[in-house]
């Protein structure tokens, strides 16, 4: 029987129509195309680090949808302040229209999952690791948004025994200059007071004339509010802020790995979305040799919600047959 968690992040919604994915490599610059790999990036200087933190995995609170069967699992990872619930609605979908199981998982000092000081890509696979372990799942489907498509990346280079096919959505294996404006949306954060006593949407409603003068997007700032959770009459942040904070530029770059993962791959990109571009192609190929990249028309960068229906009918073409 499938299990839901109560929490969720927003209500993504289900756009009809046909995918429209680019069909001609040769004329077109959003395909991948094959060109001499570039020598390793370099990474960017880091930020103070935290105390030394034990580099063992935290367990990770997770929601199962569907049956194990034949094929190996999908397992969901999210994008930074985001959680399990962002891919439940993709989770159902899937499920009900070729069965398996998928799981949604949330990242350490995301959601429900135990927060800690480390925060870097190598300390989220071996969490997933972790998990997979205790499920008792020796190979399995991963689709990653953003920051949980690094993490897929990573875990794939790293046990490639364990990942029989990657999706990587709207992000790539290189660093990520695009949304330098956070540590600024993360002193905001931090910056917030909720007095006590409050009903939870005037705190959110006080929360968001906080955060207005800094993170001006009101659907960001809607985003952002769903980490305000009430604790024992406070409001507090559930997402580790302090851990994102400093370990930012680890989060925003990728590790070096030299060698490739030998598995199928998709980067399914948004076509108004600028986070995956041309210049990424060799670093793609020299680490994904098997990957094909694809954009759905009309979304950005969170693609399953703005291109609901599109981003299942990627995936569905992507999986293994039955």
């Amino acid at each position: 029987m499938a299990e839901y968690t109560h929490i969720r992040l927003y209500t993504e919604r289900a756009f009809l129509g046909k995918v429209r994915l680019e069909d001609n490599p040769a004329p077109n610059p959003r395909r991948l195309f094959r060109g001499p790999a570039p020598s390793a990036w370099p990474r960017p200087s880091l930020l103070p680090a935290l105390p030394p933190a034990p580099r063992r995995a935290v367990p990770l609170a997770h929601a199962e949808v569907g049956i194990r069967g034949t094929r190996p699992p999908l397992v969901l990872l999210h994008g930074i302040f985001g959680n399990h619930g962002n891919f439940q609605t993709v989770a159902k979908a899937l499920v009900r229209r070729v069965g398996g199981q998928v799981l949604t998982l949330d990242a350490r000092n995301h959601g429900s999952s135990p927060h800690s000081p480390l925060m870097t890509y190598e300390a989220m696979s071996l969490d997933v690791q972790h998990l997979l372990t205790q499920l008792g799942i020796h190979k399995c489907i991963l689709v990653g948004h953003s920051m949980g498509g690094k993490t897929a990346m990573v875990l794939a280079l790293q046990r490639p025994d364990l990942v029989e096919r990657l999706i990587s959505v709207d992000i790539s294996p290189t660093s990520t200059t695009l949304i330098s404006e956070f540590p600024a949306y993360i002193s905001a954060m931090k910056s917030v007071n909720i007095p006590a006593g409050l009903t939870r949407s005037a705190a959110r409603q006080l929360a968001d004339s906080q955060l207005s003068s800094v993170v001006q997007d009101p659907q960001l700032r809607q985003f952002l509010l769903t980490n305000l959770v009430e604790v024992e009459g406070r409001y507090i942040w559930r997402v580790n802020l302090d851990a994102i904070s400093h370990h930012f530029a680890d989060i925003m770059s990728f590790p070096v790995f030299h060698k490739p993962y030998p598995g199928p791959a998709l980067f399914l990109g948004g076509s108004k979305s600028p986070y995956i571009s041309s210049k990424d192609y060799p670093e793609i190929q020299r680490l994904f040799p098997k990957a094909d990249v694809q954009f759905i028309e009309g979304a950005g960068h969170i693609v399953h919600q703005d291109k609901f229906e599109e981003f299942i009918t990627a995936v569905l073409n992507f999986l293994p047959s039955p």
